[in-house]
């Protein structure tokens, strides 16, 4: 069993029935949606259709909302594109006008107040680049140094200038109440800086869903800033995606790898799942084998821990998706096989959890591996267990075993851990027996295999993983 997670990313290419189903069966863990494009019905849709085949093939699929935030973007362009020649002069306005040739709109009306000569201004993940030559208060005067065709609605970096936007726009806010009514799995931040807007998003969620669960929030380290307070957003969030596109625009390419390895070690010792995104097998877009270079990225990334690792325009609008998922499957299986080498030699980061629940989900695991364990079997209201063991990233197969139908489908995002969905007990026995008897008819576990279990007793604090049984798995 594969255990680093795939994220996918919905979209034309991948929202019809048929290719969704296959994106299941290939290995998709968690459908990601872009709020950045399309509109909420469209979005409600592909839910609904992601959801009936996840209940079709008996396989939980996490919905992970991705909000735009505060990306600057230019507007719309005359048919075919407007081609920028390096050296001409070119204008930004915040006009509403089409895009022409020596002129173009951006959608950011206050974009002219935020540069200053000299400055840099890159467009479409720095394809185009342009220096700011002079500016007014509709207007910013450049210099094409680097050209091209410069599409509709593509973004822009200003890695020179120090941005004062909120990081919840009005979109963001409108997308949230959609995400919520919808009941995503997990709501991702885009253009985090620092800890106070991961809690502004928890708060807008919390005030939504009052006393009910939260919904857990994802943070998106693309700015240096969140690379210089990543400690305290990763403490502040549920889960952190390394987002490499505006990460190494924002920063430079070569700080990219060291900062991804620096981010994974750090989420495993905080306990907190990471993710590994953005052109991961960017070239099977347009082809249908990646380059070699791709598939040591996306080795290098399941060697470094993460938990998941992600795919975008690969599934979202290439011409191979389900082939993307199909070779990322197969880099990571062959990857994992050579990480359990590590693991067992401890050169892997391990969390940093000095808690009562830390100390028995340390201990289930060494028992676990000590005994030869089929599994070890996590029986969770919360899921709080089953996260907690998976952050140890242990050798042994988790089964966490749930009756809670949210935490089945968010624990998919979580490395190493495969969720069924159960009834709920009321004696600590009996929800022992459950989760041993769900493990056995799911064929994960089988007669005469030993199991280690650990849960919270039933009426006990809330939270409180407190017990641990080993068990021989009797015939029926």
């Amino acid at each position: 069993m594969l255990r680093v997670k795939i994220l996918c990313t919905i979209g034309p290419a991948s929202r019809d029935l048929d290719v969704l189903e296959a994106l299941i069966r290939s290995g998709m863990n968690v459908a990601r949606l872009n709020l950045s494009h399309g509109t909420h019905e469209y979005h409600a849709e592909t839910i609904h259709r992601v959801r009936t085949l996840s209940d079709k093939l008996g396989k939980p699929i996490a919905i992970l909302a991705d909000l735009q935030g505060p990306k600057l973007r230019m507007g719309k362009m005359q048919a075919g594109g407007v081609r920028l020649i390096d050296g001409e002069s070119f204008i930004l306005t915040n006009e509403d006008i089409v895009g022409v040739s020596g002129r173009a709109p951006v959608q950011y009306k206050a974009l002219p107040e935020l540069v200053q000569p000299g400055e840099h201004i890159l467009i479409d993940d720095g394809l185009l680049e342009l220096e700011v030559v002079e500016t007014n208060a509709q207007e910013i005067h450049t210099k094409v140094i680097f050209g091209g065709v410069l599409h509709d609605n593509k973004g822009i970096n200003l890695p020179d200038a120090s941005l004062s936007i909120p990081a919840i726009t009005d979109k963001d806010r409108e997308d949230i109440e959609f995400a919520l009514e919808q009941e995503v799995d997990w709501v991702a931040l885009s253009f985090v800086r620092t800890a106070s807007e991961v809690l502004e998003l928890k708060s807008i969620i919390q005030h939504h869903v009052g006393e009910g669960y939260c919904t857990p929030v994802i943070s998106k380290i693309e700015k240096p800033e969140a690379v210089r307070n990543i400690d305290s957003i990763i403490q502040a969030s549920d889960a952190i995606m390394v987002a490499r596109g505006d990460l190494g625009i924002e920063t430079s390419p070569e700080a990219v790898p060291i900062a991804q390895k620096t981010i994974i070690s750090k989420c495993i010792k905080a306990a907190k799942p990471v993710i590994t995104a953005t052109q991961m097998l960017d070239s099977m877009i347009r082809n249908p084998r990646p380059t070699r270079a791709e598939a040591s990225d996306v080795a290098n990334a399941v060697l470094d821990g993460t938990d998941a690792i992600m795919l975008s325009g690969e599934t979202a609008s290439g011409s191979y998706p389900v082939e993307a998922v199909k070779t990322m499957v197969r880099i990571a299986k062959t990857t994992e096989q050579e990480r359990e080498r590590a693991l067992a030699t401890n050169l892997l980061a391990k969390p940093d959890v000095f808690t009562p629940a830390g100390a028995v989900c340390h201990a289930t695991i060494q028992t676990a591996e000590e005994i030869g364990a089929g599994a070890i079997i996590a029986p969770t209201v919360s899921g709080n267990t089953a996260k907690l063991i998976a952050a140890f990233r242990p050798s042994v197969p988790v089964i966490a075993v749930t009756p809670n139908p949210a935490v089945y489908r968010r624990l998919c995002l979580h490395w190493g851990t495969y969720t069924l969905l159960s009834q709920m007990k009321t004696t600590t026995d009996e929800v022992l027996d459950d989760a041993v008897a769900a493990a056995c008819r799911n064929q994960m576990i089988e007669a005469n295999d030993l199991v280690v279990i650990t849960a919270g007793v039933v009426g006990g604090a809330r939270n409180a993983t407190n017990l641990m049984t080993v068990r021989r798995v009797e015939n029926d």
